[in-house]
């Protein structure tokens, strides 16, 4: 889209089916480096990822020339393929339905940047749930609890 610009920053969140622990510390990277290439491929701007074992958090510089719900309908697809081709788990991998987007403006990059890189440290003191009803609320984003991810507690 010529004379066309923007700055639109994305987190994305999304979990594994079930909130199941299936993505190994093992393969981690790999499968960080893999989804940034889907990101790459869909011509957006990756700028921070981090796998947990049980969900994923995802910092995109994302252009208008796609929408949010495509982008991760791709990843998600490609990176559940990448993980059964190459039978990191035992049965079938999936993505949980749906997902949290939330946006950002330029000067809060940094700090979105290292409260994902810190994830590890940071689910030592809050559960996921806590997190993501946290980024709910933060947002004031009105939502069912019915339709909240699957919680394993």
């Amino acid at each position: 889209m010529p004379n066309t610009y923007s700055q639109i920053y994305i987190q994305i969140v999304f979990t594994v089916k079930g909130r199941e622990n299936l993505i190994d510390k093992n393969h981690k990277e790999e499968l960080q480096k893999f989804i940034s290439g889907i990101v790459q491929n869909r011509k957006q701007k990756l700028l921070a990822i981090y796998a947990m074992p049980d969900h994923i958090h995802i910092l995109v510089g994302i252009k208008p020339n796609i929408a949010i719900s495509d982008l991760v309908r791709d990843i998600k697809a490609g990176s559940s393929k990448f993980i059964n081709v190459n039978r990191w788990i035992n049965g079938k991998f999936n993505w949980q339905e749906g997902f949290g987007a939330f946006s950002y403006s330029r000067n809060q990059i940094d700090n979105v940047i290292k409260y994902i890189a810190n994830q590890e440290a940071h689910h030592k003191k809050t559960s996921f749930r806590d997190e993501y009803i946290d980024f709910l609320k933060t947002y004031e984003i009105d939502y069912d609890e019915n339709y909240l991810f699957e919680w394993i507690e």
